[in-house]
């Protein structure tokens, strides 16, 4: 129980404690490259995800990021718990940003750093809107940033895999960014198997080969999703 309470804590504490940062980020100096940008924005981002995730006592086991690709790639990954975003973010090396739902705009002072970090939200109940937002995460791409879509669109909340919603793809068919899968397991342990509050757990994030796509040809959304969702099923 103290470890939760002291996750929370941390949580919004060390928030209020960057917000002079976002200032800051937001005039870096112009002739900084977009990866180099990019890298300084995500400092205490990172810093802040992997010490939530320490703070539960998990264990984090990351294999294969030596494949990621140099500049933007849209990352596709299985969607366990509400832990995979921390991890995601404090344990990958590469600076990434989300599509995210719209609600989550709703936590305090989380969404300020998030549109720093070029998140993308997404509101799910507005079809409009939400081709609006698919969109802008194909510029942000085409832009140098990278982006993290969980295509079942929901916390699985355990070991399977929930319903593979194809159409999040087009972000990387219209943009011809790499797609880079991501298979997470045993995250779901530390929040949703817990009874009360959080609990350590050994959690897996296995980083598979990069699809790169042809430019001079029309990819097949459907077997580009097909071939993905495969890769990161072979891992759970």
């Amino acid at each position: 129980m103290l470890r939760t309470i002291w996750w929370f804590f941390y949580f919004f504490g060390y928030l209020i404690y960057s917000l002079p940062t976002i200032k800051k980020v937001k005039n870096l100096d112009s002739a900084l490259t977009v990866e180099e940008k990019d890298t300084i924005i995500h400092q205490k981002p990172k810093h802040w995800a992997k010490t939530l995730v320490n703070i539960t006592g998990s264990e984090i086991e990351v294999v294969g990021q030596e494949k990621i690709p140099n500049g933007p790639v849209l990352f596709v990954s299985n969607h366990q718990g509400n832990f995979d975003v921390p991890i995601l973010i404090g344990f990958l090396q590469k600076p990434l940003g989300f599509i995210s739902k719209e609600e989550v705009k709703k936590i305090p002072l989380v969404h300020r750093w998030m549109e720093a970090m070029n998140c993308v939200f997404i509101d799910r109940k507005d079809r409009r809107k939400a081709i609006q937002s698919i969109r802008e995460g194909i510029q942000t791409l085409k832009d140098g940033h990278s982006l993290v879509i969980f295509p079942e669109g929901t916390r699985s909340k355990g070991n399977e895999m929930g319903e593979f919603k194809k159409g999040g793809l087009r972000l990387a068919t219209d943009s011809n960014v790499p797609v880079v899968p991501i298979t997470i397991s045993g995250s779901y342990k530390i929040m949703e198997e817990s009874k009360l509050g959080f609990q350590p757990a050994q959690v897996k994030v296995t980083v598979h080969d990069p699809i790169f796509l042809p430019e001079d040809e029309k990819v097949d959304g459907n077997q580009l999703g097909m071939e993905v969702q495969n890769k990161i099923k072979q891992h759970l």
